[in-house]
């Protein structure tokens, strides 16, 4: 017998999400493999550290650009259709990569990887759209989970395949790729919010603002702190290799190991304790404990000479990390408006691919100068993060008090 309406409508939302879920994971399990083989990779046809930081910036930049473009399309035609289409370009973007000859050939990959990779924004729109306000954080929690377990299999899938052919694990990433596309295509269901909304009238698609900018003046302040707070973390992913083989001789596979580690630790907070830890302190207070415990251990890392008690900041900055990103993905989401939430959350991901864009050359930079310099300029701008946290309140910025209590309050 079928049951009732109201009945079937209750779990559709939750396997709506473990879908979406499945899809981030595979294609960010895709995005781990390259991590650790693309300096390598790059170096074998001839790139200096320079050109390695070039191409880096190459993808960001790309992320930048074409995050709020999808944003904005799929406000218009709705999450499904653009997560396929990008789904499909990163397929081709990986396999263009593994497929390379010369090095200009890995710039043109990396760039339409970035172009197609920048779709994490239409993700996060999509978990908005299925998800009451309250439970929110909990699923933004589950997408920085998704993010952690791609970054622990995909290291480690690149650093085992990677002395059989640095093009055998990117070519194995494209062919995850593809059966990502199949999976979305028969399991992936558009949200009920977009899909009644999906051709609206492009004036009220645009409302938010122009230029890809939200109209909410909360929004555009969390999404300036996501800025600082990812140029600051790029700082230590940047030159974390270079640091790790110039104090203990490490190779890629060794630096993919604690990769992976970290990895694990994110997964652990992101996937767990943070729903628990956001129902009782609320969002904001979570990013203000994360970014007081990245700033020191930041601080601490290039000066630890002994490996094993290394392992216990960048721990501890795994901890930080996998407080502070899902507060801030819920904040935003909640400090925009439906119509426009797809472009919100498009900002937001600019905000982090605009960072690591800028945050590469500068890290670099700094290094060559002197090895503790990008560890240290990041624990600075990681106070500067501190406080844009502390001003987010509801007597300065606007918006509503953080944490489902004081939203109690406020209802009542």
């Amino acid at each position: 017998m079928t049951p009732p309406p109201n009945d079937s409508r209750q779990p559709t939302p939750r396997r709506r999400l473990a879908t979406l879920y499945a899809v981030v994971v595979i294609d960010l399990i895709g995005f781990g493999v390259v991590i650790p083989i693309l300096p390598f990779y790059a170096e074998s046809y001839g790139a200096s550290a320079t050109v390695l930081g070039l191409l880096l910036t190459s993808y960001a930049g790309m992320q930048f650009l074409f995050a709020p473009v999808w944003g904005r399309l799929s406000d218009r035609y709705g999450r499904r259709p653009i997560l396929l289409s990008t789904i499909a370009g990163t397929a081709l973007a990986l396999t263009g990569l593994g497929l390379a000859s010369a090095l200009p050939w890995i710039f043109v990959a990396r760039i339409a990887g970035g172009m197609f990779g920048a779709n994490i924004s239409v993700a996060s729109a999509y978990i908005a759209d299925a998800t009451d306000e309250d439970e929110r954080t909990k699923y933004m929690g589950l997408l920085g989970a998704s993010f952690a377990v791609g970054f622990i299999l995909g290291p480690a899938i690149g650093g085992v395949l990677a002395p059989y052919g640095y093009h055998v694990p990117l070519l194995l990433a494209a062919g995850l790729a593809a059966a990502n596309w199949v999976l979305a295509f028969f399991q992936l269901e558009e949200p009920v919010d977009v899909s009644q909304g999906v051709g609206k009238d492009e004036t009220t698609v645009r409302s938010g603002g122009r230029f890809a900018w939200p109209s909410s003046r909360r929004a555009r302040w969390i999404c300036l702190a996501y800025f600082v707070f990812v140029y600051s973390v790029s700082h230590l992913e940047t030159v974390f290799a270079f640091l790790m083989m110039d104090q203990f001789g490490f190779d890629a596979r060794q630096v993919a190991l604690i990769l992976v580690l970290m990895g694990i630790i994110m997964a652990g907070v992101q996937g767990g304790a943070i729903r628990p830890l956001a129902r009782r302190f609320g969002e904001r207070r979570l990013w203000i404990v994360g970014t007081l415990i990245l700033a020191p251990c930041l601080a601490i890392v290039p000066f630890v000479g002994t490996l094993w008690i290394l392992l216990l900041p960048l721990a501890a900055a795994s901890i930080g990390r996998g407080l502070v990103h899902p507060s801030m993905l819920s904040l935003v989401s909640r400090a925009s408006e439906k119509e426009e939430r797809g472009l919100v959350m498009g900002t937001f991901q600019s905000s982090a691919s605009l960072a690591r864009v800028a945050g590469p050359l500068a890290a670099g930079a700094l290094y060559d100068w002197r090895l503790t310099a990008p560890f240290l300029a990041a624990a600075v701008l990681m106070l500067v993060v501190l406080g844009f946290g502390m001003a987010l309140d509801p007597a300065g910025i606007g918006g509503s008090p953080d944490g489902p209590e004081s939203a109690r309050r406020a209802r009542s």
